[in-house]
């Protein structure tokens, strides 16, 4: 089938590639409608690995996507051709230890896709487990349901924060997953977010989500506006979204005492942080790796109205086109979010 293929580190190519995938007992098929293009395929198409993950043989990008179901499996019950759906795109092993331990999402034989050596979706189809596969309410469209994804890393952070009714949050980083935190973080209960970036499009759009201050922190401090709307008290919570040294090495900052610093952003290389500054705050620091069992409640919320993210849906490109969105993913400008491309 015609498929986006990274065949090396700064080669794409559009064109056919053989893959067979037969369907389970428990599988669906799928035809492929909305497939957004994550900061991960980029740092793939761009650098050829993030940490361990290596791409050492050509490798079908995209792991966004929402789509049509098509045929469905003997066992499968839940769903039905001509359904509306987005998908989990991380299979683990049930029987692993960490799935047993409700912890799938940290499952060292997780089949992830477009993780390598395993495929993605930028192609006409897909045959993935019914378990993973979910029906996108009436009110959402594709492009919606295909934000479910970078949403349940937002919804995964809030969960990990512990977020309290009322609470106040700082996310760093307006980019996707910026923003989408900035809309979990929300949902999750708190009274207003605090987005910083030094991109003032982006921000001037997270301001538009709800009640959301912007701070562009190349020209403000963001510890003394936090100051100034907590009494000198900090926020409750810091998501750091941005995988920036700097901004890490800052989190602890605008903290309250015995605050929560989530640390969402993955650094392209190790770093250091404030040990001391954690330690006389007694911080809670808490780490997030993808999600588990969350897409289920983003739908929900989607449907509910609760969460809206069509405003981060900013550029859309044809199949055909794949090759230069990617090529425009990678330098976005700061008035574009989230790139996705649409299939026939």
């Amino acid at each position: 089938m015609e498929a986006l293929i990274l065949e090396e580190t700064k080669k794409l190519r559009l064109g056919e590639f053989a893959i067979e995938e037969a369907l389970g007992p428990r599988d669906v098929r799928i035809t492929i409608k909305t497939v957004g293009i994550c900061g991960s395929d980029i740092h793939y198409y761009e650098m050829g690995r993030i940490g361990p993950f290596v791409v050492e043989a050509p490798m079908i990008l995209g792991h966004e996507a929402s789509g049509v179901v098509t045929e469905v499996g003997g066992e499968v019950s839940t769903l039905k051709v001509g359904d509306r759906v987005c998908m989990e795109p991380g299979i683990p092993d049930p029987n692993s230890r960490a799935s047993r331990l409700g912890l799938y999402n940290l499952d060292p034989k997780v089949r992830f896709w477009a993780t390598p050596p395993v495929h993605g979706i930028l192609r006409p189809s897909v045959v993935h487990p019914a378990d993973f596969t979910f029906k996108i309410p009436e009110s959402v469209t594709f492009a919606e349901a295909a934000m479910v994804e970078p949403l349940a890393v937002g919804m995964q952070a809030a969960k990990k924060a512990r977020i309290e009714p009322g609470d106040l949050a700082v996310v760093m980083g307006a980019g996707p997953i910026g923003m989408v935190t900035a809309l979990a973080a929300l949902a999750g209960g708190c009274s207003h977010v605090i987005l910083t970036d030094t991109q003032q499009p982006k921000l001037d759009l997270g301001a538009s989500l709800g009640p959301v201050t912007p701070v562009n922190v190349a020209k403000e401090s963001l510890v003394e506006i936090v100051s100034a709307m907590t009494g000198g008290w900090g926020a409750d919570v810091v998501f750091e979204c941005s995988g920036s040294a700097p901004a890490l090495a800052g989190v602890f900052a605008p903290l309250r005492p015995g605050g929560c610093a989530v640390l969402v952003g993955m650094p392209g290389s190790p770093i250091t942080y404030d040990v001391v500054g954690a330690q006389i705050k007694e911080a809670r620091v808490e780490h997030v790796f993808r999600y588990a069992h969350v897409f289920p409640r983003a739908l929900a919320l989607m449907g509910s109205g609760s969460i809206d993210v069509k405003p981060l849906v900013t550029d859309t490109f044809e199949f055909a086109d794949s090759i230069a969105a990617f090529e425009y993913a990678a330098h976005l400008p700061p008035t574009s979010v989230k790139a996705q491309i649409t299939l026939p």
